[in-house]
């Protein structure tokens, strides 16, 4: 009876206990949680940098120039005086513009007291143009506000 009985919880013993895993199976799967990791790390960056929207806020001053460039990505870029008066040495606010229609208003309105309306990203895409600054509304000011 003693020999069944350790033979009932040798049997029972070896069930219950999992396989023991060997060092390439930890490797295994202690790497594919590494690059899980990673690939979220990854998704968080750039989201963080070139999706999320850092501030938002608006500039008032004279358009000086709005223009369509680039290599492989065409853009509007514009720079803007931040006074509506002639000052000399005014500081300059330069801003890149995705919406084609706000483009051509801005191009309409040249050498005008302008406000606009932006978004700033923590980095730059190329398809979204050179600066930071992305202009998403254009209001022409009357001339007393000018001043």
């Amino acid at each position: 009876m003693n020999e069944q009985q350790t033979n009932q919880t040798t049997n029972s013993d070896s069930r219950a206990l999992p396989a023991k895993t060997t060092w390439k199976q930890r490797f295994k799967r202690n790497f594919r949680m590494f690059l899980f990791v990673l690939v979220l790390l990854l998704g968080f960056l750039v989201y963080w940098f070139y999706f999320n929207v850092y501030s938002n806020g608006e500039r008032k001053g004279t358009l000086i120039k709005i223009t369509h460039k680039g290599n492989v990505f065409k853009t509007d870029e514009g720079e803007m005086w931040l006074s509506c008066r002639n000052t000399i040495n005014a500081e300059k606010f330069f801003f890149s513009v995705t919406n084609d229609s706000i483009a051509t208003v801005l191009k309409n309105l040249q050498d005008e007291c302008v406000q606009l309306t932006y978004v700033q990203y923590r980095a730059v895409l190329p398809w979204r143009g050179d600066s930071k600054y992305i202009v998403t509304g254009v209001l022409k000011l009357p001339a007393r506000q000018q001043e």
